[in-house]
This record gives structure tokens, sequence and C-alpha cells, in this order.
């Protein structure tokens, strides 16, 4: 059903937001705005907020925001059309006329859900008589209690290609409407029709109000080419758009904060028995973005549950990579693989709700699944490797359609990129000079170049420009641990210029060797351990070096990483540029020739450029909230 935007509005001015938002939320007036406890994730301190003049809600903790018609949506389990209706209703609003052909379709459909019932009714008669016994001891040979078999509305189809089609025409339902709803095959061949389903325990399948829209048949032969049939697609009934089990969950959702999707029937079934009433299940397909979108609605966090074997690992990959593009902020989902050899069914049969309980609570996160995947496998012992890693990584990220949560994510999987290479290299350094430390013998820079030993080292190598980026790339490293990680290499190789910023830089790196924690408490005690604190503190209170933000834990770690990686270039850009001048100087000194004063003049206008040579990055600070001022 179709509704103008003026109608929508017209319903919405009927209303005051926080009259109905007040009916479950309690609410306090804070100037404009009432506020109070979200009713979409648990807080202790109120960060919900309605505006009535805007006829919004907004909370600042989840991020859930809409008007009325979604606040309804959300807490009662409408759909949009139930929502209209339902408000429409309290205001004595006229929900506008559909057209003819609307009506036309509305009837038929309501006529084909007549038949449908008719043939669920007949289903069920025929599992308790005696046609039906051996389906009936099928299923009461599967546990189910036959409070549980009335609940489902379970039935059977004899094994007759007519029974079905003779038994509605003596209701006086025509053939054309069987065949319609997918009861019934008409053969191509202009042969007489035949029931579709024979020789079957017949599983109703519902829409979200409980009107059941087709079927699933478990063969009792062993001999049939297919063990379940479902109906096939008609004007009822769609599959990727349906959920087994969809309007018993729906309500027991909302009761439990949670919805569980498992694989089959049996499963949705057998979980009833124990008590989890909220289980559905996908109709034979891998799960669909709608069918994603449905689940949302439920839940914000859906738990979705597949067998240990192969295929369905398989089928949880499909559905994570389905799901991807549609993540949101407060939306995701959360995987449980069961022990192999286990379908629910099993598992609560032998061992009770308590198991899947359990399994339920320990549900991985999307983002773990995610990153199993992508490891699963991988080799990055060299850079090349590496590097292909991280390009498989952010491209699939690249998948995520919501920019927030896709920034998120790729700051979480960089942290997780480094954290194992961070393993890779503690393997890879036992032989290296950091190894030293664990012997008793503290870190000691490579050894310090020509430039040093020289009146111009001495200069400028203890002097403003160089000593500057020694400093900032010290405290830059310290204040974002995770880049001495990526850049393990470069810090081991600094030649700096004085024991202070060594010493540090020693505190860092023994940090790592250690495999501690790089967060900013853990990186601070150790400082005071190793007695560096007031060091560290005489650097980053330098007023000089206030102005290069990047360098404080303030910035975002990309921003951090690019400002370090620049410095550190300018610096190898400079020191390179000393080394020349010192040379060409040196040959200059010792025959002052033309030729050898051009290339001393030539080296240092080289070097004075280096000094105060500065570059902008594109896109570096955005992230942090700054301007290019690099």
């Amino acid at each position: 059903m179709v509704f103008t935007p003026q109608f929508l509005d017209e319903l919405k001015y009927r209303f005051t937001l926080s009259d109905v938002v007040g009916r479950t939320v309690k609410l306090v007036r804070r100037g404009r705005e009432h506020t109070g406890l979200c009713p979409f994730h648990s807080e202790k301190t109120p960060s919900f907020t309605v505006n009535d003049q805007k006829g919004f809600y907004h909370c600042f903790g989840c991020g859930e925001h809409g008007t009325i018609i979604d606040f309804v949506m959300k807490t009662q389990g409408l759909s949009f059309p139930e929502t209209i209706e339902d408000l429409a209703g309290q205001v004595g609003m006229d929900v506008p006329r559909p057209s003819r052909e609307d009506v036309e379709r509305q009837k038929e459909r309501a006529s084909l859900s007549e038949v449908m019932e008719a043939v669920v009714s007949w289903y069920e008669a025929q599992f308790i008589g005696a046609a039906g016994k051996a389906a009936w001891n099928y299923v009461k040979g599967r546990g189910l209690s036959e409070a549980t078999i009335k609940k489902f509305r379970i039935g059977y189809a004899p094994d007759n290609r007519s029974a079905l089609k003779e038994a509605m025409q003596a209701r006086g339902i025509h053939e054309d409407q069987l065949i319609e709803t997918g009861m019934l095959i008409n053969p191509e061949d202009g042969g007489k029709s035949y029931d579709r389903f024979r020789g079957r325990v017949m599983f109703p399948i519902s829409d979200r109000r409980g009107r059941v829209i087709a079927f699933g048949g478990r063969a009792l032969s062993s001999d049939v080419r297919a063990k379940y049939l479902n109906s096939p697609e008609t004007s009822l009934f769609h599959k990727g758009a349906t959920l087994y089990n969809w309007a018993n969950a729906r309500a027991a959702s909302y009761d439990e904060g949670q919805v569980l999707v498992v694989e089959g029937y049996m499963d949705v079934i057998a979980l009833a028995e124990v008590g989890i009433n909220h289980a559905v299940a996908p109709l034979g397909t891998a799960l669909t973005e709608e069918q994603i979108a449905h689940l949302w609605q439920m839940a914000d966090e859906p738990i979705l549950s597949f067998d240990g074997d192969k295929a369905g690992i398989g089928a949880a990959h499909r559905a994570l990579d389905r799901a991807l593009p549609m993540l949101r902020a407060g939306k995701s989902l959360r995987f449980v693989i069961l022990p192999d050899g286990d379908d629910p069914d099993t598992l609560v049969m032998a061992k009770g709700r308590g198991a899947m309980d359990q399994l339920c609570d320990t549900a991985t996160p999307l983002v773990d699944m995610l990153w199993q995947e992508l490891t699963v496998g991988v080799n990055t012992d060299t850079p090349e490797r590496r590097a292909g890693f991280e390009k498989k990584v952010f491209m699939r990220l690249a998948d995520i359609q919501d920019e927030n949560v896709k920034k998120l994510y790729q700051r979480e999987f960089r942290q997780r990129i480094w954290d194992m290479f961070r393993a890779n290299n503690q393997i890879q350094t036992k032989s290296n000079n950091w190894q030293n430390r664990k012997s008793g013998r503290a870190f000691k820079p490579a050894a310090t170049g020509l430039l040093s030993r020289t009146s111009l080292g001495r200069m400028v190598g203890g002097g403003a420009t160089t000593e500057r980026l020694e400093k900032l790339m010290v405290l830059t490293a310290v204040h974002h641990p995770e880049i001495s990680i990526r850049h393990e290499e470069t810090l081991a190789g600094l030649a700096l210029s004085g024991p202070t910023l060594s010493n540090i830089l020693n505190a860092l790196m023994g940090l790592i060797d250690l495999g501690r924690t790089l967060e900013w408490p853990e990186v601070e005690a150790h400082l005071i351990e190793t007695q560096q604190i007031g060091h560290f503190e005489a650097i980053k209170n330098d007023p000089s070096l206030r102005q290069e933000w990047f360098a404080y834990p303030e910035a975002a770690l990309s921003d951090a990483l690019t400002g370090f990686e620049h410095v550190y270039a300018r610096y190898q850009f400079i020191t390179s540029a000393q080394a020349d001048y010192k040379q060409a100087e040196g040959e200059y000194a010792a025959d002052m020739t033309p030729e050898n004063h051009e290339r001393f003049v030539a080296a240092q206008q080289v070097f004075r450029d280096a000094e105060e040579k500065i570059a902008n990055i594109d896109g570096f600070g955005l992230e942090s909230g700054k301007l290019n001022t690099i």
C-alpha cells in the first residue's frame, strides 16, 4: 500500500511525539527537549532525547534516530503499513483507499489465503488420522510434544497424486486457485494437474502476521530425490523475503531482545520444544539482504547458527558477505558455529536448552568472523605478502556502505594487522639487536655516521633542526606505540643525537619486546619503571613542539602515522644532505679548486633547502579534524 507524503505529514502532525514515546520511556523535560533512558540499548545515564518541535527522537549513545512512525515500528514490531493503520486509527484518520487494481489484488490474496488455510487444516487432519500414522511416529520420534506439533500446525500429505485436489474441490475450491498457490502442478504437456506434495510431513510457512502462504515438505521415503521440498514462488510467497516461524519469533524476539537464525524447520521446532521461541530459518537458500533487513527489525545483532561442517562454514561466509555492505550504526550480526556433527535439533535434544544458550552467549561478532575469514591460511612472512594481505583486507572493507562504520572497521583492522605483524616481528627479532636486551645488554642504536664526528655534525646533529625531528619521532612513537610495531626496524636504526632520546626509545622498544599491551597506561607505567618518564614529560611539554599536533595522543592513528613517516623522510633527507655538505666542505678545504668550490656551494644550498623544506599531504589531518599542516 502506498501513502502520499501529504498523508504521512498530516498523520505525524496529529500526534505529540513525546506523548507517544512517553508511553514506553519515562521522559524528563529539559528546555525544548525531553530526555530519558534509551529503549533501544541498556544505559544508566540518559542519552535519549525527544524534540517535539522538530518531530524526531535521537539517542546519542547508540545512534537510533527517527520519527513517530519509526518509534512505533521499532518498539512494537509492526510493519510500515501496520504502523500507519494503528496510528491513523488512534486519531480517527481514514487510511487512503487503494486503487481498483490494488483492491482486486488484495481480494485475490485474501481468497488465496483462505485456500491455504483450508489446505493446512486438511493436512493437519490427515496427520492425526490413519493415513498419517507413519508421519506421526516420525515426528514423535524426534522428541516433539503434542503441544509443539499443534503450535507449528504440522501435517501430512498422503502419498496420492490427487488426494488434496479432490478434497479441496469437494469444498468448492477451484483447481486454478490450487495451481496459483503452488499446491498443484499443472503439466506443460496439457495433462491433468496433480498434488505437488505427496508422502511428506508438512510444515506450514506463514507470513509475519501468521497467515499460511506456503509449505515445506519432508519426505518419509528415502527413495525420493528431494528430502525437503518447498512451495514455488507465488503471488503469496516470495522465498527470499520470508522466514520460517516469522510470526511466532517476531513476538518472542521483542521479549528476549534477540532473534536466532538456524538452518531448517526441525531446528526451529526443536528449539521451541525446549523454550527457545525466538528462532527462525531461511527457506532452503542462503540468507538474503531482505531477510537480514527483517531480522534487524527484530533485534540489533541477530545470531546466526551454522553447522560446523564445510557446508555450514560456507553458508556463514555467504551470510557475512551479504550483510557486510548493509552494516550501519548499531546493526550487525553474531555467529555460532556448532560442534562438528551437531545441529540445533540434535544438540538441544541431547544436552538441553542450556547448551544452545551457552553457545549464543559466546557468539562470535561479525568483525571477528570477518577477520577469521580473511586470515585463514594467510602467510605474512615477507614484505610483499604483508602488502598483499593489507590490500586484500582494505579492499574487502570497501564493501561497507556506511562511512562511519567503514572508518571504524578500517581502524580496527589496521590495529589487528599491526598486532599480527608484531607477532611475526617478535619471532624474527630473536637473533637481532633487540634480543640483546634479554641477556641484560641494553639496546644501542646503530652506529652514528660521519656527521656526528664533524664540527658540522655536532652543530646540526645536536641543534635545532635535526634534534627537533628526532624529538618528534620519539614523541609520536610513544604516544602512538602502534607505529613502533610497523616501523620497528626504522626506529632500531635511528642514530639519535643524545642519550636522553635513546633511553626513551629503548624503554618503548623493551615494552614491545616483552609482548605487553600497547595502551597508554601500560606505556606510562613502563616509562616510570625505567625512570624515563621525567625526560619524556620534558619533551612532551616543549612549547616549540606543541604545534605539531600529530605527535600527541589527540591525533587519529592514521594522521600520527602519516606525520611520523613524513618527519622520518625529512630527517633522512636532511642527514643525507648534511653528509654530502660535509664531504664537499672537506674536499674544498683540501683542494680549493673552482670545481670543488662549486660542489661545496651547491651542497651547502641543498642542505639549507632541506632544513626549510615543508610539504603538504592530501587528506592529512582530516580524521583528526585538522587542516594539512605538514
